[in-house]
């Protein structure tokens, strides 16, 4: 299980924002902290209020010269959807594999509707340096980040 003081694991994925682009973690690396909200689904209530509380949020982030982005299962089409129809003026990753949800261990199952690989909501903060300085996963799908805890996650590290 990844936790705090590991290595956060780097990956390679569609990211979409204004245009959909090849994105590689590592490239991120030196220029301040990263936030890794990992939800389970595009357009569900629980995943939409968290992407719009970090949406509401950004500003205190940006000012610290940090990034945010949200990372689920879901194809890159419905991200651009969901992140144009709810204003995000963060990117989002399409781990469309499931590759990078294995690598961070929050790999969940949705047996009620025969979804075998969705992401567990979680949230990483990651240093310029590559190293997790803070860690959370929720423990049932509809639990919300403590926002706070995560906010303060990134003012230590500026």
């Amino acid at each position: 299980m990844l936790t705090v003081g590991d290595d956060a694991p780097d990956f390679a994925a569609p990211l979409v924002g204004a245009e959909t682009e090849p994105f590689r973690l590592s490239n991120r690396r030196g220029t301040g902290p990263v936030v890794l909200a990992f939800f389970p689904a595009a357009f569900s209530t629980t995943c939409t209020e968290e992407l719009c509380t970090f949406r509401d949020e950004l500003s205190a982030f940006s000012d610290l010269n940090a990034r945010v982005f949200g990372i689920s299962t879901d194809l890159p089409h419905a991200l651009s959807r969901f992140r144009a129809e709810h204003d995000l003026g963060f990117d989002l990753v399409s781990d469309n594999d499931g590759a990078i949800i294995d690598a961070y261990d929050v790999v969940d199952e949705w047996e009620h509707i025969n979804l075998t690989t969705v992401a567990q909501r979680a949230v990483f903060v990651i240093d310029a340096d590559g190293t997790v300085r803070y860690a959370w996963r929720a423990d049932n799908p509809g639990e919300e980040p403590d926002y706070d805890a995560v906010a303060e996650a990134v003012e230590s590290l500026a």
